[in-house]
């Protein structure tokens, strides 16, 4: 059972993977990429690597996601299509995946009770963690104490990128170009959302009178779109 479990989620990796390479919409294949660092923590949970899995899901699924997709709303979603197919990146990817194949083909065969691994430390942790520690759990065991300052250091790692992505995200000074009406614009330093929003709902009703003072915006002008692109909000 356990077996199938790696292989099915080998495949859907390698399936992810290809769809990733051959999308063109940067918001879809960020959404993989997110999809492709989950099924990652989901392999790890079934090697019994449950702390690398947490850091993978926080980071990979997590943290990455949330700065990609706020990457993309600066540059767009859509990605260019190449003029000239990409024959050298294509080539060192495939010479650098033959050496990392042949690097592992040394390794000793995965799962082995006689694997250096299992030689070593293994042993003691299995045996006398619970003397130890007093704990019944030994992964448990393992990471708050045997190895409580490498656990320290990957927590550290997880809430300093957090701590990052929250900074990210506040509320802070406009950048230097915003998005509005469909148009870049340069905005001047210390000019708020709200004066934004204000100076481009003035415009746009000035632009959609029908000329009898409505001030209405007619269906499909600017007005429907996003006022302010890196927010995403709508004029409401």
């Amino acid at each position: 059972m356990i077996e199938f479990v790696d292989v099915a989620l080998l495949v859907l990796l390698a399936i992810t993977g290809v769809t990733i390479i051959r999308l063109r919409n940067l918001f879809a294949a960020v959404m993989m990429a997110g999809i492709y660092s989950l099924l990652s923590a989901a392999l790890f949970v079934v090697m019994d690597a449950v702390d690398v899995a947490f850091t993978e899901a926080a980071v990979g699924a997590g943290i990455s996601t949330v700065l990609m997709l706020g990457t993309l709303a600066l540059v767009g979603h859509q990605e260019k299509k190449p003029r000239r197919p990409a024959i050298v990146p294509l080539f060192v990817v495939l010479v650098t995946g033959g050496i990392l194949v042949y690097g592992t083909s040394q390794m000793p065969p995965f799962g082995h009770a006689d694997n250096p691994i299992h030689q070593h430390v293994a042993p003691y942790y299995l045996e006398e963690s619970e003397h130890d520690i007093e704990i019944p759990n030994v992964v448990t065991s393992v990471l708050s104490s045997y190895r409580g300052y490498d656990t320290m250091g990957e927590t550290a790692v997880v809430f300093t990128a957090m701590v990052g992505v929250l900074l990210l995200l506040a509320r802070g000074p406009l950048p230097r170009r915003v998005l509005l009406g469909g148009e870049w614009r340069t905005v001047r330093p210390g000019t708020t959302r709200e004066e934004l929003r204000a100076e481009a709902a003035h415009a746009l009703d000035a632009d959609g009178s029908d000329g009898d003072g409505s001030g209405g915006t007619t269906p499909g002008s600017p007005g429907s779109e996003d006022i302010v692109g890196e927010q995403g909000g709508k004029h409401g």
